[in-house]
């Protein structure tokens, strides 16, 4: 091969790489738990909210906050580029995460809050173990499953399992996807319940060694259409890691083939609630 040749070869090798690098850093994301609350109002105003989501590449939120004036000011932007998909958070003020299942304030609350008849779910809450078996708990259950509402739930294994026994074939998004669970019990909770989508956020093992571990690769190549990202800004100072947490979750992603990593960084929480993703001609 001659020396012109060579160089030819080499620079296209350049190219080729200088092209598929940034395009795998640019993945668009949707950010599937974010919350916008009372404390954060004042330091990161909704304006400065949705310019920080373009910076980083967010083209998609699922929005709650305590209370829910925080998601309606995040739509009141009317930003074009930015869907958000809003869910009612039961909580009126921070104290409500640890009883709200068993208060008839919060109950009230929630009832008013549906009439708006804006929200596609109900959540982020907090419940764990035989908790989930409050009557109240069991109520939303139901009637997320009958009015075609997502849940959101921060629960260790046990709740989520009773959850799903009292309204089957609801739809659910596992926050953290229970952060601390065992990859064992992840694994067996996913082939037994087809309604369980992953959040990623807090999973303190989604990396080994720089990359992404082996045993979530190979369950997110299992299923790749059930899981999906989040931020999950649930005190103020994490607003300031929100472009961090991006790079990380596009630096995790890389290691999956192109079109599993778009599954998981913004396709899924599109397709989920009917959303077409920015920009394409035609759904992939």
């Amino acid at each position: 091969m001659s020396r012109v040749a060579r160089l030819a070869l080499l620079c296209g090798i350049l190219i080729g790489v200088s092209v598929q690098a940034p395009a795998q850093e640019q993945l668009p994301l949707f950010d599937a738990h974010m919350h916008y609350n009372v404390e954060a109002w004042a330091v990161i105003p909704a304006p400065k909210v949705i310019a920080l989501w373009r910076k980083v590449g967010i083209r998609g939120v699922l929005a709650t906050s305590r209370p829910n004036d925080g998601t309606l000011e995040l739509m009141a932007q009317q930003a074009p580029d930015i869907q958000i998909v809003p869910f009612l958070r039961p909580y009126r003020v921070q104290p409500d995460r640890h009883d709200w299942f068993n208060s008839k304030g919060v109950e009230a609350y929630v009832e008013k809050e549906l009439k708006r008849g804006i929200y596609r779910g109900i959540g982020e809450f907090h419940i764990f173990g035989a908790d989930a078996d409050a009557p109240y708990m069991v109520s939303i259950a139901r009637l997320a499953r009958e009015r075609g509402l997502w849940l959101h739930a921060h629960s260790d294994e046990d709740a989520v399992e009773r959850i799903l026994r009292h309204a089957p074939g609801v739809k659910l998004i596992w926050a953290h996807t229970g952060m601390s669970t065992s990859m064992d019990k992840v694994e067996q909770m996913f082939a037994q319940y087809p309604n369980i989508v992953g959040e990623l956020s807090y999973r303190g093992d989604l990396e080994e060694n720089g990359t992404l571990n082996p045993r979530w690769k190979q369950l997110m190549l299992k299923y790749p259409d059930r899981f999906v990202v989040g931020t999950d800004t649930w005190v103020t100072p994490r607003w300031s890691e929100v472009e961090n947490l991006a790079a990380f979750y596009r630096r995790m992603l890389s290691a999956l083939p192109r079109d599993v990593a778009e599954r998981i960084a913004y396709r899924n929480g599109m397709a989920m609630f009917g959303l077409k993703p920015a920009g394409d001609s035609q759904p992939k």
